[in-house]
């Protein structure tokens, strides 16, 4: 479980105020996968870095109850010079999981071949997002927090990569990011809109689809005007 409480976190560009979230207060349904949609640069990326703690927020805090995953699909945190198995190595040791099964579970999953003996600076964005994906899937953690990892790669490694994601999902909850509504209506239970630096939390993901469906044509859904 998470919990925000009074989270506020805004950016500041040349004077123009660019807020993510204001005041916040909401605590996120334990073992469930809650949908985090909203419009272009309303800051749901950003959102789920302050709630892994790699950003820090302006003020309020975030609590969280068991473990959390970094962002799955930010593949900044690795090391360039070190290759794909020394990375993953680095992880296991970090997170106490076996290393040996964390290593062989991520080169047979992200599907690199030789280059996941290569230094990580030769990847693709696409590789990283790979390797990133398949390692945080080697961790089982209680909350994963999903951002468009699974449009990554052809058809058969983003059919491969949902249906890893459905396995976890059995017996943890997640915060997932995703603009194919398709995708987050076949996943997700409920949903958040984040609209305005604020949190709009619907119990069926199909309303909060509809909420930003309204969004999208400019206004806000009639149950709110």
């Amino acid at each position: 479980m998470i919990e925000l409480r009074n989270l506020t976190k805004i950016y500041r560009l040349n004077g123009v105020a660019k807020p993510v979230a204001r005041d916040i207060s909401f605590t996120f349904p334990s073992g469930e996968c809650v949908g985090l949609i909203g419009p272009n640069g309303a800051g749901k990326s950003t959102m789920l870095k302050l709630i892994a703690g790699t950003i820090q927020p302006d003020s309020g805090e975030v609590i969280r109850h068991g473990s959390v995953s970094w962002p799955v699909g930010f593949a900044g945190s690795f090391h360039g010079d070190l290759t794909g198995s020394q990375n993953v190595k680095f992880v296991a040791r970090l997170y106490g999981v076996d290393t040996d099964e964390m290593t062989a579970f991520a080169k047979e999953f992200s599907q690199l071949g030789a280059h996941f003996h290569l230094p990580v600076r030769t990847y693709s964005s696409g590789m990283r997002s790979r390797l990133a994906f398949a390692m945080s899937m080697a961790v089982k953690f209680d909350t994963y927090l999903i951002d468009e990892i699974t449009a990554v790669g052809d058809g058969s490694f983003q059919a491969k990569s949902e249906a890893m994601l459905q396995e976890r999902l059995k017996t943890s909850g997640a915060v997932f990011v995703s603009h194919s509504l398709a995708q987050v209506e076949r996943l997700c239970t409920s949903g958040i809109v984040l609209q305005n630096a604020r949190f709009f939390y619907y119990a069926r993901i199909e309303k909060a689809i509809e909420h930003y469906e309204h969004t999208m044509k400019g206004n806000f859904p009639p149950w709110l005007r």
